[in-house]
């Protein structure tokens, strides 16, 4: 296939889903081979701007040198700054060394940041571009699954504190949003099925058919093709409709947190450890943890929460604690380390619990209490 025809084949295959913010409004570019075509999208964000493009190392030698070349060639001078792989990036001091790393390339104001990564470097260079010279213009190229239908749209960015995930950040809407979902296709196994954690959640908290398509789709969504873009739209879709009526999570923005309390608190227990948990398999077993909390309440049919843990299951995902190497601590330890989540308000907690799949609801002021007599029967298996 020709260069022209290839190019007309992947600007005929892209689905665009809209990010409605008024004067910060965005889209979402979804499709294979997408890297190279939205060069001059970018472009044209800012034309004679500069790019800085921040990465990792694993990705420096496997992304970014086709990226460079396609920024050139539509007339963007760019720079690279890399960081180490992984969820320890996202500290003060790699914070600091990214931005003292952009001034020194003489990023300007009306320069861009380019984020060509997963979770971690999207959520550290958001975090880098809301600050820098008070605001610096930012264009998202997630590389991960989890990245491509979470982190990088809604404007969520920051890093972590040793009290816990995602204390100190800010929000700061991208420009732009490139999911390429043939990057996908270097992914290990256990990357992209933690990242199918995220998809899954979308059909969990108000989207019954979606989770009944995943039962039915997940194998053909991992090989590729058009089930894998659909899952992406689907999730950016439905991203983007919360993110436009709730940007600031004030109200049901908080949704998008199913299982995530249990899951900050797994990774802080952890230590971030991602030879032991990576973010997508603490989101798998919030998920299921609670969809069974809400069983445990009476909220929820016990044949919704299996479901939900028989198909984590069947994808190979982890589904309780017990199957976090090395544990998770007490129940008094999960607990403790649940008291610092962003949702907590006054001392309480806040969960996303759920009435049935698909039927999920934000539930304010659970006690303490109620959630470690949980725990406490989860890790003893009863």
């Amino acid at each position: 296939m020709s260069a022209l025809k290839a190019s007309e084949a992947a600007a005929a295959a892209r689905i665009v889903v809209p990010v409605a913010l008024a004067e910060r409004s965005y889209d979402i570019l979804i499709g294979r081979h997408q890297l190279c075509e939205a060069a001059g999208m970018i472009a044209a964000l800012s034309p004679g701007a500069r790019a800085a493009i921040v990465t990792d190392e694993n990705l420096a030698t496997l992304h970014a040198p086709a990226l460079e070349t396609c920024l050139h060639q539509a007339g963007v001078a760019t720079t690279r700054l890399i960081i180490p792989p992984g969820e320890a990036s996202k500290s003060y001091a790699r914070f600091i060394e990214l931005c003292d790393g952009l001034l020194a390339a003489k990023i300007e104001r009306n320069d861009l940041v380019i984020a060509l990564g997963g979770g971690v470097v999207g959520d550290l260079s958001g975090f880098a571009a809301s600050v820098l010279r008070r605001g610096v213009r930012l264009v998202q190229i997630p590389t991960s699954l989890l990245a491509q239908v979470d982190s990088s749209v809604g404007g969520k960015t920051g890093i972590n504190s040793s009290h816990g995930k995602n204390l100190i950040g800010a929000f700061h809407q991208p420009a732009l949003v490139i999911c390429d979902t043939a990057l996908l296709d270097t992914l290990s196994e256990r990357e992209f099925k933690a990242g199918y954690a995220e998809v899954v959640k979308y059909g969990l908290i108000d989207d019954a058919a979606f989770f009944d398509w995943c039962e039915v789709n997940w194998r053909r969504v991992m090989a590729g093709g058009p089930e894998r873009d659909h899952a992406v739209a689907t999730a950016c879709r439905a991203k983007a409709a919360v993110v436009a009526r709730d940007e600031r999570e004030d109200g049901d923005r908080a949704l998008l947190n199913l299982g995530h309390t249990f899951a900050h608190a797994l990774e802080r227990l952890t230590r971030y450890d991602s030879t032991r948990l990576v973010h997508g398999e603490a989101v798998a077993i919030g998920l299921c943890l609670a969809f069974r909390f809400s069983q445990r309440l009476g909220l929820c049919p016990g044949q919704d929460a299996g479901r939900v843990a028989a198909h984590l299951t069947a994808v190979g995902l982890p589904t309780r604690l017990q199957d976090v190497p090395g544990g998770t601590g007490t129940a008094a330890e999960i607990v403790e380390a649940m008291t610092q989540d962003k949702k907590v308000k006054r001392g309480a907690l806040t969960f996303i619990l759920a009435h049935g799949i698909g039927r999920s609801f934000i539930a304010p002021g659970v006690t303490a209490e109620t959630v470690g007599d949980f725990i406490e029967s989860e890790l003893a298996g009863t």
